[in-house]
């Protein structure tokens, strides 16, 4: 008598996609937190020279004033009436952070005023102009 030999794969033969979703997850979570610590005003502007410029690394609350008179924040032009309430918004995400007014040379010390007083008004009083610094 003859016995036949019957041999089973023991394990599926095609590739382990699990370390690939291991890395795509690291990479997602890497890009949700820089984007959520990332912010800007949303404007370009000409900042002036300064010879005392330092970098601010905590800040996270970044206002500009174009040569307009414009205010914006995180993208937005808004309305100086409604600086306060947005200040407090994001505030109220992160309570330790400070705030960088990025004004134009040429924007009105009224507008970049106006924006002083409603952070203060709002319970900040870290404020920082944004200089270039001179070289």
């Amino acid at each position: 008598m003859r016995l036949r030999r019957h041999t089973e794969l023991s394990e599926e033969s095609g590739i382990d996609l699990a370390p690939m979703l291991d890395f795509i997850m690291n990479l997602l979570i890497f890009f949700i937190i820089t984007a959520a610590v990332v912010k800007e005003s949303g404007v370009e502007v000409n900042r002036p020279d300064s010879a005392t410029a330092t970098k601010q690394d905590k800040a996270n609350i970044m206002i500009g004033i174009d040569s307009s008179g414009d205010i914006w924040i995180n993208r937005r032009r808004v309305d100086v009436d409604s600086v306060r309430a947005n200040i407090e918004a994001l505030r109220a995400e992160n309570p330790k952070g400070t705030i960088v007014i990025q004004a134009d040379e040429v924007a009105q010390a009224k507008q970049i005023m106006a924006v002083m007083d409603a952070a203060r008004q709002a319970g900040v009083y870290e404020i920082a102009l944004a200089g270039k610094p001179t070289q």
